[in-house]
């Protein structure tokens, strides 16, 4: 049953996945939050987690950097393991003046620079969005909480470093909240598959405001509420 890039066997992975782009925090997620907790997958140090949060299993996957990467192991998800839902939980650069760091994002769609959806050969552009029923908890669970969370569009860019230093701007006059590198592509596989995704983010640096960034280990471990309201929607 092992895939070019997932070792685990049929019945490793739970119904439910969640995936941060760095697998030290899918490492992380699994060993603060979940009991009885396995790992399925090393390859590529892609590391990836099963266990029982609150009695219900529930499995945690890094997906790597860009639509690529994610595009490949949240396809192996769905169509060689079985997996229904996958909900992104990651990093992202706010595009907004009132979205400020450590703000949680739920991402309503996700515009893009990329032509990933250009495979399904479709005339005309294909608006990636997230699946309802996730998004409807998640809001839901957000507003219980008290976390201060936005819901709307975001950019996943295929690029990080970009050479046009009017896009930003630009993106965010068309209401666009933040920047990652991920969300189309789920949203589009999980599309064409007839699954469900959703995207939740953590703003940990801003375009648009002077205020000081995350370092890697905070993005690693502290961005507590995001993955909570995954976990508990999982």
């Amino acid at each position: 049953m092992a895939t070019p890039h997932n070792e685990a066997k049929k019945g490793d992975i739970a119904k439910t996945v969640l995936m941060p782009g760095d697998p030290l925090r899918a490492k992380y997620l699994a060993e603060t939050y979940l009991e009885d907790v396995v790992q399925f997958n090393a390859v590529r140090n892609m590391f990836g987690y099963t266990g029982t949060y609150k009695g219900k299993k529930i499995s945690i996957m890094g997906s790597g950097m860009g639509m690529p990467s994610i595009g490949i192991y949240s396809y192996e998800l769905f169509t060689q393991y079985d997996v229904e839902n996958i909900i992104r939980i990651g990093s992202a650069g706010s595009m907004q003046k009132n979205v400020h760091i450590r703000d949680v994002i739920i991402a309503q769609g996700s515009c893009t620079d990329s032509n990933f959806a250009h495979q399904y050969e479709l005339p005309g552009t294909f608006s990636a969005i997230s699946s309802y029923s996730l998004l409807e908890k998640a809001v839901t669970l957000a507003k219980e909480k008290k976390i201060n969370y936005h819901v709307g569009n975001v950019l996943a860019s295929d690029i990080f470093y970009h050479a046009d230093t009017t896009s930003v701007e630009k993106w965010s006059r068309m209401g666009v909240l933040a920047v990652e590198m991920e969300s189309y592509a789920l949203f589009a596989t999980a599309a064409y598959l007839g699954k469900n995704a959703l995207t939740l983010l953590t703003i940990s640096d801003s375009l648009v405001n002077d205020e000081p960034e995350t370092t890697a280990q905070e993005r690693e471990k502290t961005f507590t509420a995001m993955m909570e309201v995954a976990l508990e929607i999982a």
